[in-house]
């Protein structure tokens, strides 16, 4: 994969090849931010750039030929012996207990997914391994598999290169094990996190990579990616890349015509309204619907929620230039936008986080969701 196809984020990529070509590529390196803004997709082509694949210039690292053609036809599938991969896997139901699962488990999977896209959610993930409400982890498996792998020698003879994304996501097990790693890194290797919540991770890990931040995608790039790789007309493509707001997984949600934010717009709209009506009642069977979806749908959809109390607090400064929302959500705000304001923005929004939080950790949905309720319905009445 070359630079070229990462959507934006020049500045990034300037950085990434400067390393390469200055030879002060660390030995762990971390690429850190929001969903959306192709950090995989540049942790990729990075990948690709120094395992010898040839950049938009016709350049390599390699000097041969025929082994920048070797090395190009493996990673055209992502099957490069010396590319490893670490990523978050589920335990399907009716796997023996005695079975430790490693990312190799879902291989076929995630090349696929790879194949098809490098731009991609965990929920998108989750979606490919037929996931129903299991969380998806690096279990401590992995670790061990990482250190069995990486004490061989490079099969091309250049760097070897263990590509973790998410590594928040792993449990405390494997996190000291990979530590150990990172201490004490096996020759000519490299480590590199593409992270979302670093917050998460070992203060100990986080001191033992080098961090490079990667910023939202600039507005303009999503246009001309809309127009150039989509097709879509431009003042379309203007309006869909505002509401994008830096995320090209956003802009790609917003195409589809069946995208799961309708079926939060309406809980959300369900949920204020009887809240408002302080209708207990209906509230409980409300608690009971959302109880029922996934954990990684239900921490999506207090997400989503978070965004749109945001965004009516914002309406109500109007400033359009301040509103990122699509009309069906606009012509909500309109008449809710009032019951969002100083009184209880702030608490309202820690209480989406708690409950987001909660569920992360398994608690019981139905009592996070209908706690949530019960305080929502307080907190629409301050003004």
């Amino acid at each position: 994969m070359k630079f070229s196809e990462v959507i934006g984020q020049e500045e990034a990529q300037a950085r990434l090849v400067q390393l390469v070509h200055e030879n002060r590529v660390p030995h762990a390196l971390m690429l850190c931010g929001p969903q959306g803004c192709g950090k995989l997709a540049l942790a990729l082509a990075f990948a690709s750039y120094v395992l010898g694949e040839r950049d938009a210039n016709g350049q390599s690292i390699l000097a041969s030929e025929s082994a920048i053609l070797n090395a190009e036809a493996m990673l055209r599938n992502w099957q490069h012996p010396d590319l490893h991969f670490t990523y978050p896997v589920i335990r399907p139901t009716g796997t023996s207990s005695d079975h430790k699962m490693i990312s190799d488990d879902f291989g076929k999977e995630w090349r696929t997914l790879l194949n098809d896209t490098v731009y991609f959610s965990i929920d998108q993930w989750l979606e490919c391994m037929k996931a129903t409400t299991q969380q998806a982890q690096i279990f401590e498996a992995e670790s061990d598999n990482l250190t069995q792998k990486l004490s061989l020698k490079s099969s091309q003879g250049g760097y070897k290169i263990c590509l973790i994304w998410l590594p928040e996501r792993m449990n405390q097990v494997c996190a000291n094990k990979l530590l150990k790693l990172l201490e004490e890194p096996p020759s000519q290797t490299l480590f590199l996190m593409v992270c979302e919540e670093p917050d998460r991770l070992l203060e100990t890990i986080l001191s033992r990579v080098q961090r490079i931040d990667i910023p939202r995608i600039e507005d303009v790039a999503i246009e001309q990616a809309l127009i150039q790789q989509r097709g879509i007309e431009a003042n379309n493509a203007h309006y869909i890349a505002r509401i994008a707001n830096g995320s090209w997984l956003r802009a790609l949600q917003t195409l589809s015509a069946d995208n799961e934010n309708k079926q939060f717009l309406d809980t959300f709209k369900l949920l204020m309204r009887l809240a408002y009506m302080r209708n207990i009642r209906s509230l409980k069977k409300w608690t009971d619907s959302v109880a029922g979806f996934g954990r990684e749908k239900q921490r999506r959809m207090l997400t989503y929620f978070s965004r749109m109390i945001r965004e009516s607090f914002m309406y109500n400064f109007q400033q359009p230039e301040l509103v990122y929302m699509m009309q069906e959500e606009e012509d909500f705000t309109k008449n809710f936008a009032r019951f969002v304001n100083e009184a209880n923005v702030i608490e309202i929004e820690e209480l989406l986080a708690t409950a987001r939080r909660d569920i992360g950790q398994n608690a019981n949905a139905k009592i996070v969701f209908f706690d949530l309720a019960l305080h929502l319905i307080v907190l629409l009445m301050r003004k």
